[in-house]
Order: structure tokens, then sequence, then C-alpha cells
């Protein structure tokens, strides 16, 4: 989506301007990649209009492929205004205008699938799943168990506003199972599916994907990798030496002062994915998270 960003703090209803920027936890993630210097492309659909020109150009300009995003003639760009609040405040508004837009219409028969599945790693978001059925069955058939499948990521990405019934938290938990990398908030694994206890808790409900990342906010963020896998997953991810295979491996936030967390969970899930390409041990991958 196209983002308006506020001239100045206050209600959406008494600011009297906005920025244009870009947003979308995806594409967020392929920059963040692009930016590590890796070959990336980002697959979505966006409308013929201007809108959609800019959101090609803005993520084509951080390096990224984006010769197979899709042009709908028929449907508009998806865009968002949000105030200059953090989502994490009381006082923070959104409001979307992406109903009946473009990337809210994927499908298998509008998405080029070959692309899609081209890379090392296929990285996904619960949010996409929650526009709409056929964007479901989008992400259900690319998560579908089959030869040569790239490894799957997934960032749970839990936005109770998007969902239009109360199937979300099952939807997201059932997609989870299927990925191999599952990025997922200590909150928000609360919020979705009532997990409480911690990293370990998360682990006992959600036992399916090789590597499990529960990320702890400010305080940091435990890593857990299965024993158990495909020799081709065993290799990609190993466990930590010693470890035993149901205990987490824990790494520190940084010491920052925060700004905005919007956009922090995609920072850190490109981080660890390039810190996953490079082959660097568990506890890098976090660290590479963090920075």
């Amino acid at each position: 989506m196209v983002t308006f960003l506020p001239s100045r703090p206050g209600r959406l209803a008494d600011v009297p301007s906005f920025e244009r920027a870009i947003g979308g936890a995806e594409s967020n993630v392929a920059c963040g990649l692009a930016a590590a210097g890796h070959s990336v492309r980002w697959v979505s659909r966006v409308g013929s209009d201007g809108f959609g020109d800019h959101l090609v150009e803005a993520i084509g300009a951080h390096g990224v492929d984006v010769s197979a995003v899709g042009r709908d003639a028929a449907r508009p760009t998806g865009v968002y205004f949000r105030t200059a609040g953090d989502r994490a405040t009381d006082t923070h508004e959104v409001a979307y205008y992406r109903a009946g837009s473009a990337a809210s219409v994927m499908s298998v028969e509008n998405v080029d699938l070959t692309a899609v599945r081209s890379g090392r790693v296929l990285h996904l978001s619960g949010i996409t799943a929650a526009l709409s059925q056929d964007c479901l069955g989008l992400m259900r058939e690319l998560m579908a168990p089959r030869a040569g499948r790239p490894l799957v990521s997934f960032d749970v990405n839990h936005r109770s506003g998007l969902w239009r019934d109360a199937d979300g938290p099952r939807v997201l938990l059932e997609l989870a199972r299927g990925a191999d990398v599952v990025f997922v908030g200590e909150d928000e694994a609360e919020e979705a599916w009532g997990i409480t206890g911690g990293p370990d808790a998360v682990r006992a409900a959600l036992p399916e994907p090789h590597v499990l990342v529960v990320k702890q906010g400010g305080v940091g963020a435990t890593a857990f990798v299965s024993a158990a896998g495909s020799s081709w997953l065993v290799a990609q991810f190993p466990a930590p030496p010693g470890a035993a295979p149901a205990r987490g491996t824990f790494e520190p936030a940084l010491a920052v002062d925060v700004l905005a967390s919007t956009g922090a969970g995609d920072a850190f899930a490109a981080g660890f994915l390039s810190a996953t390409l490079r082959g660097l041990p568990v506890r890098d991958r976090l660290r590479h998270g963090h920075l």
C-alpha cells in the first residue's frame, strides 16, 4: 500500500496534510534483504494508477526485482493514513482504504507462482491471508508440502482489525504449522491464541515449525530449532551445539531509544533471514535480526 504520514501530530481529523511513503510487511522485508546485499524479488499486485507506479518504482529503487508485480486495470492500489503517534500507543489512528484493492484479490490464478517459488526462501505474512478468501487460498497453495518447495518463512503478523470473523487466530495457527520458519511476537501469541507463559509455552503450542522465533519486544528474542526434519532443513538450521532440542536460544535486544516500533518486526525478519542465507549460527541470526 501507499502510506500517508501526517505532517504534524494530532488526530486524523485535525491533520491538514500528509507525506507519501510506501508500506507493507513483505515489501519491508524485501527492501531490508536487498539492503543487506541479497538478490530479492517482490511479487504482488497493484493498480494501473500513479500510486501503483510509485510503489513499483520506490521498491525497485531499493534494489528489489519487481518484474513479477502484476498491474490491475480494474482495481486501485491500496492506501492508508496514519497518525504520527506510534502503533503501540492508545492515541494511534489508522484509516485503511484497501477493500477491493488490486492486492486484495491476489489468487492462484493471477499471481506468477513460478516467480514466487524461484528463490531459496519464500517469505509470507499473515496479513495477506486476512485480505480475502482468494488471498488465503493463494497462501495455502504456496505453503502446501511439495517437492522443491523453497524454505517457507512466515511472519504471523496478527492484526485483529483485518479479520472479518473469529477464524483469524485459527487460520494463522494453521498457516504457522505449515511453515519452516515462523516469527511471532510473545504479545501477539497471547492476543491471538491466548498463550501465556513465555517463549516455552509458545513453542509447546507450536511444535511443528523447524525454527520458531518468539520476539519479546525490548527484552530480546528466543529461537527454537527442532532436531527433527528433512536432512536439507537440518543442514540449513543445525541445532546449537550441546543444546537440548526443546530449549530455546535467547539473544537480548539492543539498548536503544525507541522512536517508533512500526516496521521493527519486518526489519528483524530481514536480519534473521539474511544471516540464515549466510549460514550463520542461530545466536548470530538473532543478533542480525536485532541489528
